[in-house]
């Protein structure tokens, strides 16, 4: 399964545990989760639902049969076929769990771990606190590169090449300070000395601005 795929698999498993949707609406989550820098087509999302269906964790159903009501009136008769409302099975839910108990290096990569992220609420303390110092290690790694490979270069770029390399630096060391935070949150919250008002599965509220998690 390539990581793409796998990125796809959980964030769509993930927003149906919150509510049954139809593929559209899916899309305009998904989108709006990963950022408009990482849109998602139909002919990426269709593929996936198609063999999430095959693998038994999601059905399709009718709108209608979706959300019955008691004054429920049939649809008007026209040319236009209903739209598809995708549902959560219960092996969904098992699978949904246990992709978010993954903790491994696949979960600090760049768009694996904003999917992670963007479900901590339903993700066990302590798989949080793996992922976010294997995302910390990973990009302390990837900032030893940058300044390495500047102090190797400087001397050859040109002005433009040398502040994009700036640039990205400063944005991956953004982000090792805002997971800093986050990893003492969770080891604070851990022994039970957390200042979150007794909300241990949210962010601290000191005002933190989450970093990019794109790549540099």
């Amino acid at each position: 399964m390539s990581r793409r795929h796998g990125v796809m698999t959980l964030a769509v498993l993930g927003l149906l545990h919150e509510s049954p949707m139809h593929g559209y609406e899916l899309r305009k989550r998904l989108n709006s989760m990963l950022g408009a820098f990482r849109a998602f087509s139909y002919g990426t999302l269709y593929p996936c639902l198609k063999e999430l269906l095959g693998n038994g964790w999601i059905v399709e159903s009718d709108p209608v049969q979706a959300a019955p009501t008691a004054t429920a009136t049939p649809p008007a008769l026209s040319g236009r076929r209903a739209r598809i409302v995708y549902q959560l099975t219960a092996e969904g839910k098992e699978h949904f769990q246990s992709l978010l108990s993954e903790s491994g290096p696949t979960a600090w990569e760049d768009e694996q771990f904003s999917v992670h992220f963007a479900f901590f609420a339903r993700t066990d303390a302590e798989t949080r606190l793996r992922i976010l110092e294997g995302r910390r290690t990973r990009l302390q790694e990837r900032l030893d590169g940058v300044r390495q490979s500047m102090a190797r270069t400087r001397e050859r770029l040109d002005s433009y090449t040398l502040e994009l390399q700036r640039h990205g630096q400063e944005s991956v060391e953004r982000e090792v300070h805002w997971l800093e935070g986050l990893i003492e949150d969770e080891r604070q919250a851990r022994q039970g000395t957390t200042t979150r008002g007794g909300d241990d599965d949210a962010p601290s509220a000191r005002g933190r601005t989450a970093a990019s998690t794109e790549d540099n």
